[in-house]
């Protein structure tokens, strides 16, 4: 089982035909695109007590997400106002001052020690925004330290809220020392670091303890930097682009999904993790990249079904 923690907010989406309340935030649509790929999959989050927070529990409960660990949340539920331009391209405004995702307290965590789970995922606003990010960082410095499971952050930063660049390369530089697995986009990498390049950021990263760096490209596909110091890169896959809503979380639970299938996801993750051969690690950033692209065919965070993908891979 893998648990994802973070938010789960409503996306006010926003076309030239007018706007429409869908279910969303990065954390939330990986738990959704990992359980439509078949894995069991549960999602740490704190769901408002609002009409947009049942909209959000039934939507994830729909997709067979877990929600057993779920807190429901006195607090309304964020809102992120996506607006498309005419490529498909998302831009987003947040409302988010005293919502529920980020008022978490230690007391609402529970005990993955002796859990089925053999991943906890992470990253977006849920590690950035104060007071839950540092419950959450909390969790993370645990879990690394126990060994127990394999520690997954998708970076997915967001400049127009957290805007203070030194104190993001200061978070960011910590937090990713608890994790073995980290992905983040060319996007997050060009705001984060203006002046160094994608590899040299992927090195310094290896060098602080993560065993395996993804970073995603657009219509430039994926590279990701393995355990050995293997670098591996994927192209895009063609696809006439709807929109680009929920791409990247798309990715992430593809890879996550394709770790899981080759048992790589688990207790001593450093050491499953390095066993993957250059061949397994072009099977998972294929899926990746896969799950991706029918994602922005699609209007909306819509990933796609495991069957889907297994019969597109096979060909």
């Amino acid at each position: 089982m893998i648990v994802v923690a973070g938010e789960a907010l409503i996306d006010l989406v926003v076309t030239a035909e007018g706007q429409r309340a869908v279910p969303g935030g990065s954390p939330a649509n990986v738990a959704v695109t990992l359980a439509r790929l078949d894995q069991p999959v549960r999602l740490l989050a704190r769901l408002g007590a609002d009409g947009y927070g049942r909209q959000l529990a039934e939507h994830l409960s729909a997709n067979e997400v877990d929600l057993a660990w779920a807190v429901r949340a006195e607090q309304p539920t964020s809102v992120a106002v996506a607006t498309l331009d005419a490529s498909g391209k998302a831009s987003y405004e947040f409302r988010l001052a005293g919502t529920a995702d980020w008022q978490w307290t230690s007391q609402e965590l529970p005990e993955l020690a002796g859990s089925p789970a053999t991943a906890l995922h992470t990253g977006s606003l849920a590690l950035a925004l104060a007071p839950g990010a540092q419950v959450l960082e909390d969790l993370l410095t645990r879990e690394r330290q126990r060994d127990g499971l394999t520690v997954s952050i998708d970076l997915n930063l967001r400049p127009s809220i957290v805007t203070d660049r030194s104190g993001e390369q200061a978070r960011v530089r910590r937090q990713v020392r608890l994790a073995h697995l980290v992905k983040a986009s060319d996007e997050d990498l060009a705001w984060l670091y203006p002046d160094r390049t994608v590899r040299d950021v992927m090195t310094e990263w290896r060098d602080a303890g993560v065993c395996c760096a993804v970073v995603t490209r657009g219509a430039d596909g994926a590279v990701l930097l393995a355990p050995d110091g293997s670098v591996h890169e994927e192209p895009a896959v063609p696809t006439t682009v709807v929109d680009t809503v929920g791409a990247g979380d798309a990715f992430t639970g593809g890879l996550l999904a394709a770790l899981a299938d080759l048992d790589a996801l688990g207790d001593r993750p450093a050491d499953r993790l390095a066993a993957l051969s250059a061949a397994q690690w072009a099977t998972v950033l294929r899926q990746a990249a896969l799950v991706a692209a029918l994602t922005c065919a699609r209007r909306g965070a819509d990933p796609p079904r495991r069957a889907e993908v297994a019969a597109l891979l096979n060909t």
